[in-house]
């Protein structure tokens, strides 16, 4: 018989966001844990996700649950602080005993709470970008999004088809930038592309004027590559502007929602760079394998929190449908089985993409999976 179960929505000095549960038989709940940066610089990147969470694990249990099981969300604002990260991390592990994490947007945060996972051997499916979340591979860590990496070949790859080969490459000092810089400075010469030079900024900056006038001045650049997170890379954009720079601008995959747009303003058109489907998901033909799946999960946003959803917000879905598709898979949410089922997920279709995970891939991602989309009018559209 079905049960209404409901527990109340909890908010506490340690920042709880939600623990719900909700139309889902009487059984021990299967328990998603997830830390997200819900406020602070990251917040567009968390809060989407963390509303993701919520409306899918919701539907889930409407439908009567995984393993005849309800789903329970233990999620958590860490306010962008890596600090704040790794305690609720620990919270997550030991007082809240999840049986998975799904979170940490900043690569920063990933890092840090990758050695508490592995010690307490729970599944961490993580949502940044950095490399080294997977890299060399970890045990009990997987993730969702693009490789910086992969970013940097994307960019790379239609620099090269554009006939751009001497670049300037402009790095946030953050995890997530330096990372981004140092995958770049390995793949630049597998495309030609000389890194003739180089600027940075901090997360907190507001004013890249400076950085960019050097290069407006090096008359040897030919387009400019940035790889930052946040409103940092939209306010750089306004400047690149203000300076009437010409050259064609890059950014990575972390600029990719409409919050960049709006920062930037008509700044932003000209700007290319690798995203997931999502933000064309109506211009793709029907003939896309990936057109229904972006396209159902983009309206289903849309209804629940009359907002636009976003490549984030997608790794937040692709990471919980991994999971519950292990779950079902290995019958069980035994942590070890689960995390073997995940190394075995293939050809499952995501926004992000089709995953295809190994013992020694544990993103299951290759460099075809994003689109590389160029802004026009303040709108995504696919890079002519």
């Amino acid at each position: 018989m079905l049960k209404i179960r409901t527990m109340a929505l909890r908010w506490m000095a340690s920042g709880v966001i939600a623990l719900l549960g909700l139309n889902v038989q009487a059984a021990e709940p299967i328990r998603i844990g997830s830390f997200v940066s819900a406020t602070g610089p990251a917040a567009f990147l968390g809060d989407p996700q963390l509303k993701t969470l919520q409306m899918y694990v919701e539907k889930v249990n409407q439908d009567g649950g995984v393993l005849g099981r309800p789903l329970e969300l233990i999620a958590y604002d860490d306010g962008s602080d890596v600090s704040k990260a790794v305690s609720l991390a620990k919270r997550l592990i030991y007082n809240d005993h999840v049986d998975v994490i799904i979170g940490a947007p900043m690569t920063g945060a990933a890092m840090a709470v990758i050695p508490l996972v592995e010690k307490a051997e729970v599944p961490f499916i993580a949502l940044a970008g950095g490399i080294s979340i997977i890299e060399p591979v970890k045990k009990w860590v997987f993730k969702t999004a693009l490789t910086d990496r992969i970013v940097a070949q994307m960019v790379f790859k239609d620099m090269q088809k554009r006939g751009l080969n001497k670049i300037a490459l402009v790095t946030e000092t953050s995890g997530y930038g330096q990372s981004g810089k140092k995958e770049s400075e390995r793949v630049a010469p597998d495309y030609g592309i000389q890194i003739v030079a180089q600027e940075s900024y901090g997360a907190k900056d507001t004013d890249m004027t400076p950085q960019l006038t050097k290069i407006k001045h090096n008359p040897d650049v030919q387009a400019v590559f940035v790889f930052g997170v946040g409103q940092g890379p939209a306010l750089l954009t306004r400047n690149y502007r203000q300076l009437g720079m010409a050259a064609p601008l890059y950014q990575s995959y972390a600029v990719c929602a409409n919050e960049y747009i709006r920062i930037a303003r008509d700044a932003a058109d000209g700007v290319r760079l690798p995203c997931s489907a999502i933000q064309v998901a109506d211009t793709l033909p029907d003939s896309d394998p990936q057109k229904k799946v972006v396209s159902d999960y983009a309206q289903a946003f849309h209804a629940r929190w009359n907002l636009d959803a976003s490549h984030f917000s997608g790794g937040a879905y692709d990471g919980l449908m991994i999971y519950l598709d292990a779950v079902k898979r290995a019958g069980t949410t035994d942590k070890a089985k689960v995390r073997d089922a995940i190394e075995q997920t293939h050809g499952l279709m995501l926004t992000s993409g089709a995953f295809n995970m190994t013992p020694e891939n544990h993103m299951g991602l290759d460099v075809n999976a994003y689109r590389m989309l160029q802004i026009e009018r303040g709108k995504w559209t696919l890079a002519p």
